[in-house]
Formats: structure tokens, sequence, C-alpha cells
């Protein structure tokens, strides 16, 4: 199977929920097509930044529906059904994969620190499960509190099926060796918005992002300049948007998008504990890295 082409900017879509605490699938409906008219190639639903630890696999699933019926034809969806437990995340993706989606996040098993070989037997197992579905594996080492390898990458990458990385560890040797490693079709995709551009230098390819819930548009022009060799207009971009890209971790994501969407008249500045809502000081200072993005 050759490789998928997520796009450039993937959005790791929020999980909307009514002030009494649940799923709020209408307004989520609304976001995801919101996302897909500005500069969404794909939308991550139930990763972190969906807030998948507090959301049952009956409302994932639903989710993975509502947001396909929303955005169908115009941007792609890949399920975040990674779990710590091997089955567990077999039997989420192989549900997932009946939707007909168009691929699957696979988060590094959180809490009980595999080591490399189990990380490689994991991730394989969960591919040959789902043999005709392409996957992104998720290397969030900070939430996770183990690194997938290069080395360990490189055996992946010759699954025929998983065929791209989302890379929050924030090293860039990290993703030069994961490139060095990989074939050239394999996609490394940047899991924090401030390190898009330096990692398109050593070979990435895109972003999973946070901020593209509200300057996907201007993320996709920095990364088409990038690769059409203007490097100082898509350098001038990231630095415009880097008070916001910074802003947007003031605190635990998604706490500041989900208050920076709000500033912006989105209903859904509700989390599920343990997370809460942003407090007042991170809300002032969002709305004015909002107004001076605005100003540019």
């Amino acid at each position: 199977m050759g490789t998928t082409d997520f796009g450039q900017v993937l959005t790791a879509m929020i999980t909307p929920f009514t002030s009494e605490g649940g799923v709020n699938y209408a307004l989520a409906e609304k976001l995801a097509a919101h996302l897909a008219d500005n500069g969404t190639d794909t939308l991550v639903i139930c990763g972190t930044t969906g807030e998948s630890p507090t959301l049952s696999w009956d409302e994932e699933y639903n989710l993975f529906q509502v947001v396909q019926q929303a955005v169908s034809g115009k941007a792609k969806i890949i399920a975040g059904t990674g779990s710590n437990s091997t089955q567990e995340a077999i039997s989420a993706t192989q549900k997932a994969n009946k939707l007909g989606l168009d691929g699957s996040l696979q988060v590094v098993p959180y809490y009980n620190k595999p080591p490399q070989e189990g990380l490689y037997q994991h991730f394989k197992e969960v591919a040959q499960a789902v043999p005709d579905l392409p996957l992104m594996l998720y290397n969030i080492p900070g939430r996770t509190g183990q690194t997938l390898l290069p080395e360990t990458v490189a055996r992946l990458a010759d699954v025929p099926n998983i065929n791209a990385i989302k890379e929050a560890s924030g090293s860039l040797e990290q993703v030069s060796q994961i490139r060095r490693l990989t074939p050239p079709d394999f996609a490394i995709y940047s899991g924090d918005d401030a390190l898009t551009l330096p990692m398109l230098s050593v070979g990435g390819t895109g972003v999973v992002s946070v901020a593209s819930h509200l300057v996907g548009k201007q993320m996709q022009q920095m990364i088409a300049a990038f690769k059409q060799g203007q490097v100082e207009q898509a350098t001038k971009i990231h630095l415009q948007l880097l008070p916001l890209f910074k802003g947007l971790f003031l605190t635990t994501n998604p706490i500041p998008v989900k208050a920076a969407l709000a500033l912006q008249g989105w209903d859904v500045d509700y989390l599920r504990l343990p997370l809460c809502s942003a407090s007042a000081a991170i809300k002032q200072e969002l709305q004015a890295i909002l107004e001076s993005i605005d100003s540019q």
C-alpha cells in the first residue's frame, strides 16, 4: 500500500461539551464543517486535544460518525483509537474502520511504559488487525512517559499500512533521525505548532495542529511558502503566529484553545474534570494575542 495523503494541516479537533457535561454533537458538526472550510485538510478526532481520556468509546464512535457526515468530501478524518491496552486499541480501531474513515491515530501506550520491542509489537498487531486502514503513530513522551525511538519507527515504517507519525517529542534531532531512517513517502507531522516550520526544514510533511482551530489558513500559507522555497515569507508567518502557538500552551491543552474559541463566539468553554476552564488571567492574555494577530 502506498502513502496516504493526509495533507499539510491536520487539526486535532476539540470535543465540544454542553454545560451539563454531555458531548455537544451538533456543535461538533458545526465546528468540523467550519474547520474544513478554513484551512484544515484532515480532522483528527478524539486525540489529546479532543479530551479522549474522559470520553467513552461510545461517545468517540458517535463523534466519528457525526464529523464524517459534516465534512464528507471536504476533509479527511483520522480517528484517535489508540489505547495503552493492545486489545482495546485493536477493538476500537476495527470498529472505527467499519465507518470507512481515512486513518487512525495510535498513541504510544501510556502509563505502562513498554520497552521498544513491546511498542513495536503493539503497533504491528494493531496495524495487522486493520490491514486496509492507514495508521499514524503518535509519539508524545511528555504525556505517555515513554519515547518511541527513531529505530523503532523505522521498523514500523516497514509495516504496509503504517505510513505516518505525529512527532511531539519536541526534538528536531529525533525528527531528523526518523527522516533519515524511513522511506521518503513516510509522512512526519509536527505535534507542536511552534515546531512546524523547523521540522519542515529537516523533512517534515506538515502539522497536527491545535492553532489551526483559529489560524488554519495562515498555517497553510506558511507551509506552502516554505515548500515553494519562500523561506523568508514562511519565517515571517511563523513569527507572527508564534505568540498564539505559545499562548495555546499557557496551561494544559485543550484548556487555552477552548477559551480562545469561546472568545471568538464558539460556545465551547466547557471541559470535563480533571480539566477545568482557563483562569481570567489566561483568557485576558489570549484575548490580547488574538487581537494582535487580527491587527497584523
